[in-house]
């Protein structure tokens, strides 16, 4: 049987093959059973032509905690749903918060809350995802 994963050690085996995550400076703060907590700086190659941070690295991030949160119970799960409202912009060099919490985990799907905030605790974007569990286990892609 099995030994258990930690959700430490789930984050690892995830991030090692997520190119993406790694572009975007996605850094941990915390990881548990149904959460996550990363930062990132906006760097230069994530601003769209109006100067600020482009919709679609606000999104990613936010899709990125989705992932790390949803997997801590060591069931490979994916985004089956997944909607953001974008409330403030953020500039070059601004370091921003991204912080995944499970509201909801069923048989096969789970419901996620995800925040992008500033330093201060203002909010940037508020994204909701829906998860579906599927039979593999993370343990299987070492």
């Amino acid at each position: 049987m099995e030994q258990a994963l930690s959700p430490k050690e789930i984050y690892d085996i995830l991030m090692q093959g997520d190119a993406f995550s790694k572009w975007l400076g996605l850094e941990l703060d915390e990881i548990a059973p149904g959460c996550c907590k990363l930062h990132f700086s906006v760097t230069e190659d994530m601003l769209n032509g109006f100067g600020i941070i482009h919709g679609g690295v606000v999104f990613s991030v936010a899709d990125s905690a989705l992932a790390f949160a949803c997997n801590t119970n060591g069931m490979l799960s994916v985004a089956l749903n997944a909607h953001i409202s974008f409330v403030a912009s953020a500039k070059l060099h601004e370091v921003l918060y991204v912080e995944a919490k499970e509201k909801h985990r069923g048989r096969k799907t789970g419901f996620y809350d995800i925040q992008v905030t500033r330093q201060d605790g203002s909010l940037v974007a508020s994204f909701q995802g829906t998860a579906y569990q599927t039979s593999k286990t993370i343990q299987s892609l070492k």
